[in-house]
């Protein structure tokens, strides 16, 4: 028999997702559903998801188990964030108010904004520090849903800072309740002390930081920002392919400001995701399909940014790319953490349909980045990572409206709506 010490029983629809991933084509709108079932786990992993008979022949209920009565209720997997940059010091609210008023991205940044104000902060701030300030922001990304997310390094552009941002993450996925996937981000930008000499910056990245990192075991993936003025797609392959050699798996921020190669960049170097993609073409998006690179989109972002456009989710999907969300959290243009927001305007602005966001925020999401074994679907073996909503599943989509009941990490109740 098996054990169960944490059930979820009379929910009206569980979207379980399960299935191998990650979902292509029509498969990204299969969700599983299962109607008045229930689920079961123990010791934080799913024993038993299906139907009442089915249950009460194979599961032995433990006498304290926790029960969540679902009724009226929709259960889904933990949401998976698979691109964020939630380990920063400093604040750059003001610049949201500048875009406002109609600067544009590059200007703010030509005028010692965006990325490189950020470095400065961080720069200055200690690993405690960092820890400290991401703590609430991760409180705020559990209390949408997520309940795994990857974090990437990248406001440092040195090697102590660097090294202190990717410590400030190990800490972080051992002590918060949201599990995080470290990814190495020294190729965010190029720093300011190195504009005139890029070249040697393009070294520090591959012969200093990739190997004190890959030393420490401190990421599992190596990210670059291959886009127009920031890394050409020569120096973004010599980066990718020197973290690999080093075991770290490729991804690539693309063509997310304007048209360029980051698309085939990714796709040549074999990288698991290209992110942003809001300029990539159906040229790309053949070359990602072909290579097997899932497509993160980012719509927060392109909403914060004031892009005028978003990724092109429909074109990616009829292509036969496996398409995931993500927030992007960030000081200058991620200032939403919630995962229920990005699908929203996944549906509305990207014309994905419910069920494909759903499965970009979970399944998908979680193959992204390497998570698929453990999250991203509610099937027996994996982690007791659920969302409970109010009501349907298009609650999902109700802008500023409570519509999560509970949390649930790893068989534990992590958040509850008051």
């Amino acid at each position: 028999m098996l054990q169960a010490d944490f059930l979820i029983e009379h929910a009206d629809l569980i979207a379980t997702c399960a299935g191998p991933p990650p979902r292509r084509g029509l498969a990204q709108r299969e969700i599983s559903p299962l109607h008045d079932g229930i689920i079961a786990a123990f010791e934080g992993r799913i024993t038993y998801v299906g139907d009442l008979v089915g249950f009460v022949d194979t599961v032995t209920v433990e006498k304290d188990a926790t029960r969540i009565d679902a009724r009226g209720c929709c259960v889904v997997p933990g949401f998976v964030d698979p691109h964020t940059h939630v380990i920063h010091a400093g604040d750059r609210g003001d610049e949201l108010r500048r875009r406002l008023a109609g600067e544009t991205y590059a200007a703010i940044a030509a005028d010692g904004g965006g990325i490189i104000r950020t470095v400065a902060a961080t720069r200055a701030a200690t690993e405690d520090q960092l820890v400290g300030a991401a703590w609430p922001r991760l409180d705020a990304m559990l209390a949408c849903g997520t309940t795994t997310c990857e974090a990437k390094s990248g406001y440092g552009l040195d090697l102590p800072s660097e090294l202190r941002q990717l410590r400030a993450i190990r800490r972080l996925d051992e002590q918060h309740a949201i599990d995080i996937v470290p990814t190495f981000m020294g190729a965010h930008e190029v720093p300011i002390e190195y504009r005139t000499r890029r070249g040697e910056y393009v070294a520090l990245v591959v012969e200093e930081m990739l190997p004190r990192v890959a030393e420490e075991g401190l990421a599992e993936y190596c990210d670059v920002f291959c886009e127009t003025d920031v890394f050409t797609p020569e120096e973004s392959i010599e980066i990718l392919e020197a973290g690999r050699r080093l075991g770290l798996m490729p991804r690539v921020h693309a063509d997310e400001l304007a048209p360029g190669y980051g698309a085939s960049v990714a796709a040549r170097v074999g990288a698991r995701s290209a992110d942003h993609l809001v300029h990539v073409d159906e040229h790309g998006a053949d070359a990602l399909a072909d290579a097997g690179v899932c497509a993160t989109l980012l719509p927060t972002a392109a909403f914060y940014l004031k892009l005028g456009r978003y990724a092109p989710a429909r074109m990616l999907i009829d292509r036969g790319v496996a398409v995931a969300l993500a927030t992007d959290i960030n000081p200058g243009a991620g200032f939403s953490s919630s995962m229920p927001f990005a699908i929203t305007l996944a549906c509305f602005a990207m014309q994905m349909t419910l069920e494909e966001a759903l499965v970009a925020a979970t399944l998908n999401a979680a193959w992204s980045i390497n998570r698929a074994g453990d999250a991203g679907s509610l099937e027996s073996g994996k982690l007791m990572d659920a969302v409970v909503l109010k009501g349907s599943l298009t609650e999902l989509i109700r802008v500023n409206a409570p519509a999560i009941q509970m949390v649930i990490k790893r068989g534990k109740v992590v958040f509850h709506e008051r």
